[in-house]
């Protein structure tokens, strides 16, 4: 049985493409590099599918166009524990530049009632607490309110679960009440929580300090190409991934690395090997257009090459 469950409450298709400049207000030629069936929470499932961990997914899903999601679950043998609604699942576009700027644009999708809510919280407060983690991540649908989803996490947690959370925005703010065990904003997320710019090293440190003193136990921050940071009661320890030559897409990289670290949680690594297994993971993710790892070995010179450091303990 899966000992991992991700829940994506929004999930989409990915219409993923690439090109020089966008040039705004002209007509702009896109490279297509896919249209995936995605959403974070199935990203990191597929990935952590790769590295050997067997994976339950859930959520919702639109019914009118489900079928390439149903066969892609089926390609990667996951757990499919998805409510199926009325209506379509939305395409988002991703926009790759060859400077490796992503534009998103994010469209909104189908709207939840208020008794298909209550039916996914019912079936999900029971089947979550079969798993070791639960990993929440993503935006949220329409008709799901941060006030619902923070009380939804409140339940979780209190019913005892291990809740990875991987969001932004309201959704962040609200779901940070229900105390997760582990949070992973970005450093542009992080701004937004804090609710100023953080420009330095130490800023950022101490705005998920801050986070930390939310009662939250573990907080990771990612920073892009300059690496990740994770503040615990043990400290703060640094992780840089090597340079990337070859940026391909940087969509699905945040996902990646949270597939490594509830990797490295599932296999009992250190934190400073969790870390460094992450970093390799998700530094591995821009090298190509989709998500997920085809061959374990490709990680391993580049788990060779991350830099961890501790900054404080």
């Amino acid at each position: 049985m899966a000992r991992v469950v991700t829940i994506t409450l929004n999930a989409a298709y990915d219409l993923v493409g690439r090109l020089n400049r966008i040039q705004l207000g002209e007509v702009n030629t896109v490279e297509t590099l896919g249209l995936f069936p995605a959403g974070k929470g199935i990203n990191v499932a597929k990935v952590l599918k790769d590295l050997g961990i067997d994976v339950a997914v859930g959520g919702f899903l639109g019914e009118d166009n489900s079928a390439d999601f149903e066969q892609m679950f089926n390609k990667h043998d996951l757990e499919d524990k998805f409510h199926r609604v009325d209506g379509k699942t939305r395409i988002n576009v991703k926009i790759t530049e060859t400077e490796a700027d992503v534009t998103d644009l994010n469209f909104l999708g189908y709207q939840i009632s208020p008794q298909v809510w209550q039916q996914f919280v019912t079936d999900s407060l029971a089947y979550c607490l079969d798993y070791d983690i639960v990993a929440v991540c993503g935006s949220l649908p329409r008709g799901v309110s941060p006030e619902l989803f923070a009380d939804w996490l409140s339940q979780l947690h209190q019913a005892g679960v291990k809740v990875v959370l991987d969001s932004s925005n309201a959704a962040l703010t609200a779901g940070l009440k229900a105390k997760p065990w582990l949070v992973k904003p970005n450093h542009r997320e992080l701004e937004a929580w804090v609710g100023h710019s953080l420009n330095s090293l130490e800023e950022i440190i101490s705005a998920a300090q801050q986070l930390k003193a939310e009662d939250i136990e573990n907080v990771i921050i990612s920073m892009g190409a300059k690496g990740s940071l994770w503040i615990n009661n043990e400290g703060v320890l640094k992780a840089e991934p090597p340079k990337c030559e070859n940026v391909v897409s940087t969509v699905g990289a945040g996902d990646s690395m949270v597939a490594g670290l509830i990797y490295g949680f599932e296999k009992g690594l250190s934190k400073a090997e969790t870390l460094a297994f992450a970093t390799a993971v998700s530094a591995f993710a821009v090298s190509q257009s989709n998500v997920g790892v085809s061959d374990l070995s490709l990680l391993d010179p580049i788990l060779e090459k991350v830099q961890i450091t501790m900054i404080e303990g």
